[in-house]
């Protein structure tokens, strides 16, 4: 009797172990890239810039750091957010500040971090945000870029 409680222990400790190590892999910060262009504005827009972001997200912690650099664009830079809740093809507002609030003169590159809510998390991590980088000629959004980050397995 005593070898049974002591497998069933071993069974139900281990699997906690076991179930302990998965949850820290699946919580591993991830860092993938996301292109900005004119054409992934909407409606799209004609430009010679272009951009690229570099992102490190961690799930567990919700922080996402970013370093984002782009040329080409046709007036100065005034500033750059994430947006959402939207797929590629549409249009939301703001979420998060990219660039500092109130300077209306950015240059590149943007690099910071912030932390998401539950709920903002929730759609960065469903691919429902997306990155809009603002111009004086285009107050809308000169270059933008849909951030999908790469699923853990």
């Amino acid at each position: 009797m005593s070898r049974s409680i002591s497998q069933c222990a071993f069974r139900v400790f281990g699997g906690l172990a076991l179930a302990g190590t998965l949850t820290l892999v699946q919580a591993a910060p991830v860092s993938f890239a996301v292109p900005l262009s004119g054409a992934q504005q909407v409606p799209p827009v004609q430009t010679p810039g272009s951009g690229n972001a570099n992102l490190t997200y961690d799930s567990a912690t919700r922080v996402v750091t970013w370093n984002i650099s782009f040329s080409g664009l046709s007036s100065q830079t005034t500033m750059a957010h994430f947006h959402g809740p939207a797929p590629a093809g549409k249009n939301a507002g703001v979420k998060v500040w990219l660039s500092q609030k109130g300077n209306m003169e950015v240059t590149s590159p943007i690099s910071g971090q912030a932390t998401l809510s539950p709920d903002d998390a929730k759609m960065f991590e469903a691919g429902d945000m997306y990155i809009n980088v603002h111009t004086k000629n285009n107050p809308n959004g000169e270059i933008r870029g849909q951030v999908v980050p790469p699923k853990s397995n």
